[in-house]
């Protein structure tokens, strides 16, 4: 089975995986988090008019790589700026996410990956 392909010309891209998993990602990084929130924004208001907010838990992914040094950001502020901008797209508030994972990491490239999913129920570890 292929993969999607990705939708959008600019520095944002998009695509639906077969799972349902909205996959986004941004060519570059900045150590300014809130430059990301406008961006993914108005994608997702112009270009990517496809995917409509869900209702549930969600889980989300958050993944910046880097080339060389590590940039000096944190990545709370870069997770706030993509939940806002996933608002109104993948769910209604960010209330909604059940489980976030963020993740800073080497690449071959600079670029921050979005990856946002329903879950169908909470999947964790039992709490004792």
């Amino acid at each position: 089975m292929s993969e999607p392909e990705w939708i959008g010309k600019g520095k944002v891209r998009a695509r639906l995986l077969d799972d349902g998993t909205l996959e986004a990602k941004c060519n570059g990084i900045t150590t300014q988090a809130k430059y990301y929130k406008p961006l993914f924004k108005d994608f997702f208001r112009k270009d990517f008019t496809r995917v409509r907010p869900g209702y549930g838990d969600y889980e989300v992914h958050i993944v910046m790589e880097f080339t060389g040094d590590p940039p000096i950001m944190d990545l709370d502020n870069l997770a706030k700026a993509l939940l806002d901008s996933l608002t109104g797209a993948a769910f209604h508030d960010d209330s909604q996410v059940a489980r976030l994972l963020v993740e800073r990491r080497e690449g071959e490239r600079e670029r921050i990956i979005v990856r946002s999913r329903a879950l169908d129920h909470f999947e964790g570890p039992e709490l004792t």
